[in-house]
């Protein structure tokens, strides 16, 4: 029974390893080439720019002031509304002002008939000393009262224009069209007591400024550029210029230049600029923080342009991915230059037109390895 059982056991041992050496062995398979969004670069024609960064500023700004002394009896428009060129705006008490006007008015006007009557004399002793009939000194005397009642006619002259002005100055109105700011005073209150009262602001918002700087050598490739087309002082002040807020996309507002520095700062190497812009609707307001785009040429010239998002870079730059014609990616090292609207970024060099750019970003796209292309196009930004 021993002998038995011994060999039904090392027939079942013999029988698993017969088994087992007939499976077959473990060999890795290599995944299949990942699939990656491949698309040509567009082509696009751009105007070559610079970006900046700036903040506008009111064309004009005015402390609207009480410049005669009174008690205030209207306020004549809301906090933060918009008034027209000439809106009346404060008033001053006007009663001793307008008395003023009539005594001035009444004294030229006293000034004037003495004048005349002064007139009348002289020419009446100017014929008699002709005729030998006055003496030399009574003409001397009638023509020394004229001149004198000709001078008080003018200094009376004048009181009536101080005067006269001294009233118009109790009305203050708009200098321009802007919005008025919280009013300062309140009616009742005495203002222009021992100097000019500040009542409020007036500020212009149509058109706006937008000041920011440009270095030595923008400056200086911008007027070469220009210079080959000869352009005039007048067309120099209109090259167009845009801007965008910080929550907007591309450069909605136009302008054009409106002022280049005369000096350079010695301390930061550039130079201001300012430009100006239509803001009809008031949506720029002074001090925001705006980007600004300068053109360097006013020719455009085509150029390759990539979804910004396909570019990344390290130390050395930026680079592409690209599918050569082996399915295999390559790391192509390029020159970027603007970012235009639609988040395209154009490439100055190290692209050409048949290059297949990776587009997609997950990641799949390893230099040296094989991929399965798939093609798709770059979408051109909506007109």
């Amino acid at each position: 029974m021993a002998k038995s059982g011994a060999l039904a056991l090392f027939l079942v041992v013999g029988l698993s390893l017969s088994v087992a050496a007939c499976k077959p062995d473990n060999k890795f398979v290599a995944p299949p080439p990942a699939e990656v969004s491949v698309a040509l670069p567009l082509q696009q024609s751009v105007v070559p720019y610079i970006e900046q960064t700036g903040n506008t500023q009111a064309v004009n700004t005015v402390d609207l002031v009480a410049r005669v002394e009174g008690f205030l009896t209207k306020i004549e428009y809301k906090d933060g509304q918009f008034a027209k060129k000439g809106d009346p705006l404060f008033k001053i008490d006007p009663t001793t002002y307008d008395a003023k006007v009539k005594q001035a008015d009444a004294e030229l006007a006293s000034a004037k008939a003495l004048l005349l009557q002064a007139e009348a004399e002289f020419k009446r002793q100017e014929t008699l000393l002709r005729q030998n009939v006055s003496a030399q000194n009574t003409y001397d005397q009638a023509k020394a009262k004229r001149d004198s009642n000709q001078a008080n006619v003018e200094n009376q002259s004048a009181n009536l224009i101080i005067a006269q002005a001294n009233l118009d100055y109790t009305g203050v109105v708009a200098p321009f069209d802007g919005i008025v700011t919280k009013r300062l005073v309140s009616i009742g209150e005495l203002v222009g007591a021992t100097s000019p009262t500040k009542l409020a602001t007036i500020v212009q918002l149509d058109p706006i400024y937008v000041t920011f700087n440009l270095s030595e050598q923008d400056v200086l490739n911008i007027r070469q550029n220009l210079a080959n087309r000869r352009i005039t002082l007048e067309e120099l002040s209109k090259i167009p210029l845009e801007i965008g807020l910080m929550t907007e996309e591309g450069y909605p507002h136009k302008g054009h230049l409106e002022y280049v520095s005369p000096n350079v700062d010695a301390a930061t190497g550039t130079i201001l600029v300012r430009g100006v812009f239509d803001n009809p609707a008031r949506a720029l307001l002074p001090g925001f923080f705006v980007r600004v785009r300068v053109p360097i040429g006013l020719e455009a010239k085509s150029m390759l342009v990539v979804p910004d998002r396909v570019l990344a870079e390290d130390q050395t730059g930026r680079y592409l991915m690209v599918v050569n014609k082996d399915n295999v990616v390559e790391q192509r090292r390029v020159k970027v230059g603007q970012l235009l609207v639609g988040e395209l970024r154009a490439i100055e060099s190290g692209l050409t037109a048949e290059d297949r750019v990776v587009v997609s970003t997950n990641g799949r796209a390893i230099p040296g390895a094989k991929v399965v292309p798939k093609q798709t196009t770059i979408q051109a930004p909506a007109k």
